[in-house]
């Protein structure tokens, strides 16, 4: 009787603490729950690099793991398609056209300096590059952007640059717009020498606003081997013309001259700026595309998709409505058949449904619906433990057994059975999360979670409540748990 009580408390203990678990901690929603958008994106080959492997993927995915996570988007998930595609999934992501900008950067930094006699060249450029942004410039961060495609005074001042540029276009005037920029910053680029000093010398890189103007500046640190490089390069150009060049993906950035005071040792102490001035929203998308560091390869985002809360919120609507049902019909039918061992393993699945969801909410586990069906199928591994051992019960039964050492017998003779088919599910369960990617690990770790709470209360929960019941002398009788017709078997045969 002690024993059955500490079980008891044991068990109330640990309702208690999944409430205050449930209250405490909020569940982690995935994208088709929480809503939230998704983005495919695909790895394109280079000149050099014409085979994608799977180390060359790993890779990419890396960078953009790093990426994501700078963007500061909670819950997110990246999963590989195929050879050379990636999901990456952000819950609660409405606008995924900033993740977008960000990721689909390969992000690869260099620091050059101008090539001498070009001072000339650079500053046609830079007077061409300051009437584009005079002119056009302003039309890029348009939120309407279809709003200017019939204007006639946009669509003559495209003309000119295309045709300044020798540049032959049949886009939309904002993918125009986004082609001549890209054309000027690439021409700068070209007076500009590459060297031996580029982002792979970084260690960090933050953002800070620039003292006395609204404009903001991205600051970086380089290794030690980066600063050295770096101060040999601003030492060659330091009190003459020639500019340093800071190209970010084959496009100038920024150009900055060297003083004087440089002349020599360059600028030492590993650290410098980058100021053209960024506005806060892209002097934190340069931070991040440099923090994740260079991307071994082009990525091409090939499809966005949205989905709204309002979607999600009813796909959390529907779950519920049918675990219930489902858990209703399981009840009547489990009453029906079984009688009072059927209420108590109704009363066993109602605590294993509380410490299960408790666990994800506490661990945290994403819950997506294909986890959703991991936990309703979990249900159905910890009814099927129940009614193993009530029929190992009504068997004892039938041999004219006290009710007691029916009950008794029925856990001990159906428990190896329940241990060998929870511990086959978790073998499946062990093998899906680690092979399967995406929904398919999120539907192992509920139905692992899931199965091994069931041994828990279908052994430990359900044990002790029919032993509590039995400790009433009115309920102690076989009619509770089989009908007097069948309380003989023959076993001559």
């Amino acid at each position: 009787m002690g024993r059955q009580q500490g079980w008891l408390a044991i068990i109330f203990a640990l309702v208690i603490a999944s409430l205050t678990v449930l209250i405490s901690f909020p569940f982690q929603l995935g994208l088709d729950l929480k809503g939230g958008s998704q983005l495919t994106l695909e790895i394109q080959p280079t000149v050099d690099i014409e085979v994608i492997t799977p180390e060359l993927v790993d890779g990419v995915k890396t960078v953009l793991d790093k990426r994501v996570n700078s963007l500061g988007v909670s819950e997110s998930s990246l999963r590989t398609i195929g050879k050379n595609q990636l999901v990456l999934e952000l819950p609660g992501e409405q606008d995924p056209s900033s993740a977008a900008r960000v990721l689909g950067k390969t992000a690869l930094l260099e620091f050059r300096a101008q090539r001498e006699g070009t001072e000339l060249e650079y500053q046609k450029l830079r007077r061409i590059r300051s009437e584009f942004n005079r002119d056009l410039g302003s039309y890029l961060y348009e939120n309407n952007i279809e709003s200017f495609d019939n204007n006639d005074e946009i669509n003559e001042q495209i003309t000119k640059y295309n045709n300044l540029l020798g540049i032959d276009n049949t886009k939309d005037n904002y993918n125009q717009i986004i082609d001549i920029k890209k054309r000027i910053n690439q021409n700068i680029t070209s007076v500009f020498t590459p060297s031996k000093l580029t982002g792979a010398d970084l260690v960090s890189a933050g953002r800070r606003q620039e003292q006395n103007l609204a404009s903001w500046e991205v600051t970086l640190s380089f290794n030690q081997d980066g600063g050295e490089k770096f101060a040999d390069l601003t030492k060659s150009i330091a009190g003459s013309s020639r500019l340093l060049g800071i190209i970010l993906d084959g496009e100038s950035i920024s150009e900055a001259s060297v003083g004087p005071q440089f002349l020599t040792a360059g600028i030492t102490g590993g650290s410098a700026s980058i100021t053209g001035r960024f506005s806060a929203e892209e002097a934190r998308d340069l931070e991040v595309q440099l923090r994740g560091g260079s991307l071994p390869l082009p990525v091409e985002i090939i499809q966005v998709k949205t989905i709204g809360p309002s979607l999600g919120l009813e796909n959390i609507k529907k779950s519920l409505y049918s675990s219930l049902i489902g858990l209703f019909f399981v009840s009547i039918l489990m009453i029906y058949t079984y009688r009072l061992p059927g209420l108590v393993a109704i009363i066993a699945l109602i605590l294993y449904s509380l410490f299960n969801i408790s666990f994800y909410a506490l661990l945290p586990v994403t819950l997506t619906l294909p986890g959703i069906a991991g936990f309703i199928l979990s249900i159905g591994m910890a009814v099927d433990a129940n009614i193993l051992i009530f029929e190992r019960v009504k068997d004892e039964l039938r041999r004219e057994n006290t009710l007691i050492r029916s009950i008794d017998a029925g856990f001990a003779s159906a428990f190896s059975s329940i241990i060998d088919s929870h511990l086959t599910t978790l073998i499946s369960c062990i093998v899906l999360f680690n092979l399967g990617t995406g929904f398919v690990k999120g539907f192992a770790a509920t139905l692992g979670i899931g199965v091994t709470l069931s041994l828990f209360t279908a052994l430990t929960c359900t044990r002790t409540i029919l032993k509590f019941f039995m400790s009433y002398q009115s309920l102690r009788k076989k009619k509770y748990f089989i009908n007097n017709s069948n309380l003989t078997i023959n076993y001559n045969d």
